[in-house]
């Protein structure tokens, strides 16, 4: 019986290590349109950030961040990082599968709406109870 393999992660037919060895700028060439204009305007914001989460890491100390428009690139896969969601950091671990995505895609913003019951009052059955 022949095992399954797993296979190999590619982004637009460019296999893992392919991508690390690129540099910010030669992998804005595979992004979609948005995201490359975003990258090759703002590459300079992502370099800083990798940097940041480089030196972090090796301090053992969380990476923080409030940038939620940064786009993932190769240079962030492994890494742990505190995404702000408005309220909270909220701990996301960067995967060959968020290449492409911005890191706010990954901390919603809203929560969902778990409704109690119905207040004193708010129906017609509970009307006439008395507040006490």
């Amino acid at each position: 019986m022949i095992e399954p393999t797993k296979k190999e992660y590619t982004y637009r037919g460019k296999g893992i290590e392919e991508l690390k060895k690129m540099g910010t700028r030669e992998f804005a060439v595979y992004l979609p349109s948005r995201e490359r204009r975003t990258v090759l305007r703002h590459f300079d914001v992502i370099e800083e950030f990798i940097k940041k989460c480089v030196k972090k890491t090796e301090r053992g100390r969380p990476i923080k961040t409030h940038s939620r428009e940064i786009v993932i690139v190769p240079g962030m896969i492994g890494f742990t990082v505190m995404i702000h969601s408005g309220k909270e950091f909220l701990k996301i671990k960067i995967t060959e599968e968020m290449l492409g995505h911005r890191l706010g895609e990954f901390a919603p913003t809203r929560k969902k709406v778990s409704h109690g019951s119905a207040g004193i009052g708010a129906t017609r059955g509970s009307a006439s109870r008395s507040v006490k």
